[in-house]
């Protein structure tokens, strides 16, 4: 029997717009999520067994059998080797810091494979960081297919707000691999902006501590009048539930009498430490048994194990009230995100340094799945998209390399995004026809001291003299926080582009370490900067001048001649020094003396030039 659709007479027909399935997906470190709208309610989605959080373990089996989640996770202590864990750490980075880090001791790696993207060599065969984390997020949106009936259409991600460009390329690849469509790369302290924005209609300044199982990000964000706005973030990639885990695992080895965990030993270890950390979150006192013996460790033994560790969380949230020019009477509410913070040690710490208690409205587990749901029914046009504006920042600034090795900061820190920003350059030399750029990120004043993002060269700039060509450098860094760099020549139009896909293998203090020299070298490196662009305005000049001489050293009077000499010693042995304000000075004093002869040179151009002009005019009219 078919259905047929009744309108009024002379009415237009109704038409009802096809609702597109989406998806809030919480990649996680220790655990994931799916969450997606039911009832018109965004909402986590359990397993059968009625379980929402999704273990981010996958065990690759000798019959070719791959599990992904609790199952995976109980077969940790007797296959080591071949279950996965804790692979968000492993994205983007590279051979020498998994081996290194000793996070990854208990697995071996594909020597055939490049050391910038390594592998994990297991009974299945090889596996890199995107293909495990595409088998949890295939897991995932099984979860949901078979949950609401329906395969989803897109998804949201979500990834830390310190995550550079290499882990998202590698979670934006992972999801290709699942056949997921990434309508958007989120951060996670945004996400959970998302969520409570919603849920709470708070206004003011926000602060997010999201501390998970294996990073940690804290945020400060804006919202008033329905705009998310991230005024500053900062936060650790080497920090979360996992680390302290790791300080109770290596306190009950020494107990044991342990110089060293076998690699055997160490994830069996590793799930009794996370169980009696998960115990001290509700009590005072954690039981531990191994090796036939049983030991116990108490709440305030763990407080003083961890103190480092939560000491570096609050030490990041004075950062960011730094960077934003806050002090903490400044911030209206606290948001807890992160399994990690249900750690009373951490409750209070956040508690003591901002002097309020933080919110706790929505499961710390499941918000930022909530909030990336959210957003994903906006993208696939199921919300209305101005019932709120969500602007995220740009977590390090981006520049590019200018003569003496000195940065160009383009687009700063903290910058809104998704942004577009340009800049005019121009050649350093007469006939110039190319210029090299390369893209750099970082807080510093000189190349050496930022991290290199790509390298490529403008062709084809018409021959003139230094100074004169302009070529125009645009940064555009979309809403996933992935920049494009492109570069034009004014006259001409030639273009060249690159789309930063960054070398693996940053150091996973680095982007932390980034921000503290930066302010802890501030005033070298600005001395710094003003010492090499003095050199180099000196340079220029004696080149100039050294070029004008060469072509017409008969305008030159003897004296003259020899006073510019004089003057250009001057400057050389100033530019040994470290004096930048002298420099400048003997710059200038040979500016002076030369000043004469280079009005010379350009009368004598311009006369010539006037002469040709009057020539060319008889010709054409006796023609």
């Amino acid at each position: 029997m078919s259905l047929l659709q009744i309108s009024e007479p002379g009415g237009s027909p109704t038409r009802r717009t096809a609702r597109k399935r989406a998806a809030g997906i919480d990649l996680g470190t220790t655990n994931s999520l799916i969450a997606t709208s039911i009832g018109g309610e965004v909402r986590t989605l359990a397993d059968a067994g009625g379980a929402h959080l999704l273990p981010s373990v996958v065990h690759y089996g000798v019959d070719g059998v791959i599990g992904v989640g609790a199952a995976a996770k109980e077969q940790a202590a007797a296959d080591p080797a071949n279950v996965i864990a804790s692979v968000k750490r492993a994205l983007g980075k590279g051979f020498d810091e998994l081996t290194g880090s000793g996070d990854y001791r208990q697995y071996r790696f594909d020597p055939a494979r490049d050391t910038h993207a390594p592998a994990f060599l297991t009974a299945a065969g090889a596996r890199d960081p995107a293909e495990v984390s595409a088998d949890i997020l295939r897991a995932l949106a099984r979860r949901a297919e078979d949950r609401i009936g329906e395969a989803i259409e897109g998804a949201v991600i979500t990834v830390p707000a310190y995550f550079n460009d290499a882990q998202r390329q590698q979670t934006r690849y992972a999801a290709s691999l699942a056949d997921i469509k990434v309508l958007r790369l989120l951060n996670e302290p945004t996400a959970a902006a998302v969520a409570y924005g919603l849920d709470s209609k708070d206004h003011g300044n926000i602060i997010v501590f999201d501390l998970g199982g294996g990073t940690f990000d804290v945020s400060l964000l804006s919202l008033q009048k329905g705009v998310f706005e991230v005024l500053a973030t900062g936060g650790d990639t080497a920090l979360g539930g996992d680390d302290f885990d790791r300080l109770v695992a290596d306190w009950l080895a020494r107990q044991c009498g342990m110089e060293e965990i076998a690699p055997q030993d160490y994830p069996t270890m590793l799930r009794a430490a996370n169980r009696a950390r998960e115990t001290l979150s509700v009590a005072t006192q954690a039981e531990l048994i191994w090796g036939g013996s049983r030991f116990s460790l108490s709440a305030a033994e763990f407080a003083k194990l961890a103190a480092t560790l939560v000491r570096r969380t609050i030490l990041a949230c004075r950062r960011v009230l730094r960077d934003a020019g806050m002090e903490t009477g400044d911030i209206d509410n606290v948001l807890l995100v992160g399994g990690a913070t249900r750690m009373p040690l951490i409750r209070r710490a956040v508690a003591e340094y901002f002097g309020r208690n933080p919110l706790q409205d929505i499961d710390p587990d499941r918000v930022v799945a909530i909030g990336a749901g959210i957003q994903a029914e906006v993208l696939a046009g199921n919300q209305p998209a101005d019932d709120f504006l969500l602007l995220d920042v740009n977590p390090l600034s981006l520049g590019i390399e200018t003569m003496g090795e000195l940065v160009e900061k383009i687009i700063h820190r903290n910058t809104a995004i998704p942004v577009s920003k340009s800049q005019e350059f121009t050649t350093y030399k007469d006939g110039q026809t190319a210029m090299a750029l390369h893209v750099v990120q970082g807080e510093r004043e000189l190349v050496s001291e930022c991290r290199s993002l790509a390298r490529f060269s403008l062709q084809g700039i018409p021959p003139m003299v230094a100074g004169a060509a302009k070529v125009k450098v645009t940064f555009q860094v979309d809403a996933d926080g992935l920049l494009s760099v492109f570069a034009e020549e004014a006259s001409t139009g030639r273009k060249a582009e690159v789309l930063v896909k960054p070398s693996f293998g940053l150091d996973l203090d680095q982007v932390e370490k980034m921000l503290k020299e930066s302010h802890d070298h501030a005033r070298s490196d600005m001395a710094a900067r003003a010492l090499r662009e003095a050199r180099l305005e000196a340079t220029r000049l004696m080149d100039a001048i050294d070029g004008a001489i060469g072509e017409d050293a008969e305008l030159l009077e003897v004296d003259e001649h020899a006073a510019i000499d004089r003057a250009m010693d001057d400057l050389r042995k100033a530019m040994a020094g470290e004096s930048a304000a002298l420099i400048e000075e003997r710059t200038e004093q040979l500016n002076n003396v030369s000043k004469d002869f280079a009005a010379r040179r350009m009368n004598m151009t311009v006369g010539a030039a006037l002469r040709g002009e009057s020539i060319d005019a008889m010709e054409s009219q006796s023609d």
